[in-house]
């Protein structure tokens, strides 16, 4: 992987690319998907254990009654571009981000629920 990238006009840049989610910290807001073009997070459940208990369709699913609060997880880390987006309209700062020079190609792909 190369080290060094450019942007249109010569100017260095290395993109940093979203890794994880803190889900300690999250409070599902929703901002960070929203402007995300690529689907690398998507909202999760989670029940009172902090268990992660599925991702959320958008339709009222409660998990039978066990849905605590909802959080968002990185579950297509592999098709962030690393523009930043999402990290400057988190109002938790609970995203981590590598720098592109850092990350092994393929190996970023997270489970939902698994943590880094």
């Amino acid at each position: 992987m190369r080290s060094t990238f450019t942007t249109r006009d010569g100017s260095g840049w290395v993109p940093e690319y979203l890794t994880a989610i803190d889900g300690s910290t999250c409070i599902g807001c929703g901002r960070c998907f929203k402007v995300c073009s690529r689907e690398v997070m998507h909202l999760y459940g989670v029940d009172d254990a902090g268990e992660i208990l599925g991702a959320c369709d958008g339709e009222d699913d409660d998990f039978n009654g066990e849905l605590n609060r909802m959080i968002m997880v990185v579950d297509h880390a592999g098709r962030c571009i690393g523009c930043g987006a999402c990290a400057r309209v988190c109002p938790k700062n609970c995203q981590t981000h590598v720098a592109a020079d850092q990350v092994a190609a393929g190996s970023e792909e997270t489970k939902p629920g698994e943590r880094r």
